[in-house]
């Protein structure tokens, strides 16, 4: 023992030098080396991002691209705490059984978290998440399971918080208002949120027009719309993801009648690269009013994105700035980065990033989104989207072919959508 209480060192020198012989062997050799672990000292942390792809339905390869990018940018700035971030990709491929099967591998590959993904699959790949406790970071929004499960950690309001916004923003601009919404269950709930904005600015509700979500053309649900949104001062407003196109194209080939009927949606429905493949300042969305959650693409807080994309993403023609998918996945990935930093020399697992996220740690994704918190007091409390933080949306027109501000700053729609519970 040392005078101060310490037990002196028994190693010999000669121990030190077998010691030091055999970890040069052992590095050699490769034995006990992670592969591709930032100094070799810590594990990689493993997360996967998921969406569908070459498929008839919706399709979004830019979540998963994007998340690559984001990995080889960290992994340049030598990665999250000092750990490599490796990225799993799955393809959803808008489909129950191929959704729980990404899911399933996610658990099997021991996955801390799912982030920034797409899939309107909910009730196939949330049940194995909760069983295996891994949180899903930065859905896009699309179904109701992301807004109630207890792993699921959203970073927009869903459909909810546009619809809403949207009836705000057209309370100030149109007279009277027709929605064409999918013919569906969920869809039927579409008009009450939209008409809580409507009302609130004291507008009269819209004109209900049920419509497939499938169809090949839309020629009478467009004539009914025209008629709804009245003879002159009216709007047309319509949420069928990725048919909205397909009606819009059936709205402008109606036959001229003498009104200006303005057209709006919301993003998701409508977002800059549809507005650019179906003719820009020329196509149908020319003047059109869209409800968003995020910035316009053109707003310099999207600057370090774009500086990524450009720097990593090796012009992977799958990934576009202006699209909200890669955007969310963006903001998903920031939440991962700033949840795990803030675990500094703990080991990082499902739980503990669960752990965080539950206990409040705050995440500011420089101005993209309010600051983020997912304490339950933080929570909107809702009954179709209790766990929804972010309730705030942005006004944006299409001018000149690019959508812009048509308001700065973000509105928020909270108390909207708790009146819409109310009805």
């Amino acid at each position: 023992m040392t005078g101060n209480g310490r037990r002196r060192s028994s190693t010999t020198p000669s121990l030190l030098r077998t010691a030091a012989a055999l970890g040069s062997a052992c590095l050699l050799a490769g034995c006990g080396v992670i592969p591709g672990a930032t100094g070799g000292s810590r594990e990689p942390l493993t997360v996967m991002t998921w969406a569908p792809d070459n498929t008839r339905a919706t399709n979004m390869p830019g979540m998963p691209a994007m998340g690559q990018a984001y990995a080889r940018w960290i992994n340049s700035r030598g990665g999250i705490g000092g750990r490599e971030l490796r990225v799993l990709t799955c393809n959803e491929g808008n489909d129950p059984a191929a959704a729980a099967a990404c899911a399933r591998r996610a658990v099997r590959e021991g996955v801390v978290a799912v982030v920034g993904s797409y899939s309107q699959n909910g009730r196939a790949f949330m049940p194995p998440l909760e069983a295996a406790g891994i949180p899903y970071i930065g859905g896009y929004g699309v179904t109701d399971d992301e807004f109630r499960s207890p792993v699921s950690y959203p970073v927009n309001g869903g459909q909810a918080a546009l619809l809403a916004g949207n009836g705000l923003q057209l309370a100030d601009s149109c007279d009277r208002v027709s929605l064409v919404r999918p013919d569906s269950l969920p869809g039927a709930d579409l008009p009450f949120i939209l008409n809580s904005g409507l009302t609130q600015g004291h507008h009269r509700t819209a004109t209900d027009i049920p419509a497939a979500d499938d169809a090949g053309e839309y020629t009478e649900e467009a004539r009914l719309s025209r008629k709804g949104a009245g003879e002159e001062g009216g709007c047309v407003t319509a949420a069928l993801g990725e048919h909205t196109a397909t009606f819009f194209d059936s709205f402008r080939r109606l036959p001229p009648d003498g009104r200006d009927v303005k057209v709006s949606s919301v993003l998701g429905s409508v977002d800059q690269p549809l507005i650019d493949r179906t003719g820009g300042a020329g196509g149908p969305f020319e003047g059109a009013y869209i409800t968003g959650w995020y910035p316009e693409a053109g707003d310099p807080r999207w600057d370090t994105m774009k500086r990524v994309l450009r720097d990593h993403a090796f012009a992977d023609n799958r990934i576009d700035p202006a699209d909200a998918g890669v955007q969310t996945t963006w903001i998903a990935y920031t939440v991962l980065t700033e949840v795990v930093e803030s675990l500094d020399g703990e080991e990082i697992t499902p739980r503990r990033i669960g752990q965080a996220l539950n206990r409040g740690v705050r995440v500011d994704t420089g101005g993209l989104t309010p600051p983020l918190r997912w304490r339950y007091e933080d929570m909107l409390g809702t009954p179709g989207t209790p766990r929804a933080v972010n309730s705030r949306v942005t006004f944006q027109v299409v001018r000149q072919g690019r959508l812009v501000a048509q308001k700065d700053g973000f509105v928020d729609v909270g108390p909207t959508l708790r009146r819409a519970a109310a009805l």
